[in-house]
């Protein structure tokens, strides 16, 4: 199974409203067409509809199907099967032997770990093999839960939140494969988003999801590493070509750890 390569401004468009298809391709650099929240349960058979005859690059398109279990989950792979995408979103992911048993190899499978019970099994969920990554999201665990708000009034996440965030991304880690990031819902608040994405862009999230068009300028300009940033990287690797183990690098010591940031570095410019 390929590695996630998409990001890192992913885009949710609802399936039920096929005129935005177009323009949140050209805006973001992924889009995920969205067969669950975003669309009500009279307009799914419409939204499958749409799928089918949209004309876009399918390599670029994640479809956000249904929970697994459900009948929706079964008319949302009977769609699929009559396009070229193949690229899916499991909403509310909360066991990995169902997700192997539901979806075959053609899929590469991002699985939403959104529920207490799906947030406890991050790191089965992520071992399975056509897993290609991981995304959570708050505002359905805090549902889960029986909470009322994920955030405080300053917008910082409660503490729960950032346990869930901090253990999806992990999993992920850990498994080898790409953590993706919750949506930003505040779409007023731009310094919010961008301090929230420069966050998951220096913790190691690969991608950051988001709801409007207007937020993938600040998604992509926080994953842009500074002119600095990138002269650094580029010095740091250069020079430890040159060197055996541990060495020292403008008034710091290098070792194995800091190559590999400057190799993500370096990977997030396009170098």
């Amino acid at each position: 199974m390929s590695e996630f390569a998409l990001g890192p401004s992913l885009l949710f468009c609802p399936a039920d409203r096929p005129e935005r298809f177009a323009k949140a391709m050209e805006r973001a650099d992924a889009v995920i067409l969205d067969l669950e929240d975003a669309v009500l349960p009279a307009a799914k058979r419409a939204a499958r509809g749409h799928l089918i005859d949209a004309h876009v690059d399918a390599d670029r398109v994640i479809v956000r199907v249904n929970p697994v279990g459900t009948t929706d989950f079964e008319d949302d792979l009977a769609t699929l099967a009559q396009t070229d995408f193949r690229t899916v979103m499991v909403a509310k992911a909360e066991s990995a032997k169902k997700l192997q048993r539901a979806l075959d190899q053609r899929f590469s499978v991002i699985a939403l770990c959104e529920t207490a019970r799906g947030i406890q099994n991050a790191d089965r969920i992520a071992a399975v093999e056509n897993v290609v990554g991981l995304m959570w999201g708050a505002e359905d665990l805090v549902a889960s839960l029986g909470g009322t708000s994920s955030r405080f009034a300053d917008g910082r996440y409660r503490d729960v939140a950032r346990h869930a965030r901090s253990q999806v991304l992990l999993a992920a880690g850990a498994r080898g494969k790409a953590a993706i990031d919750s949506v930003y819902v505040d779409i007023d608040d731009a310094e919010g988003l961008l301090a929230e994405v420069k966050d998951a862009a220096a913790s190691g999230f690969r991608a950051k999801a988001c709801i409007h068009p207007g937020q993938v300028a600040a998604i992509r300009e926080a994953y842009r590493p500074s002119a600095e940033e990138i002269e650094w990287a580029q010095a740091v690797l250069a020079a430890a070509e040159n060197e055996h183990g541990v060495f020292r690098f403008r008034g710091s010591m290098v070792d194995e750890p800091v190559l590999r940031h400057a190799r993500s570095v370096r990977s997030r410019a396009g170098l």
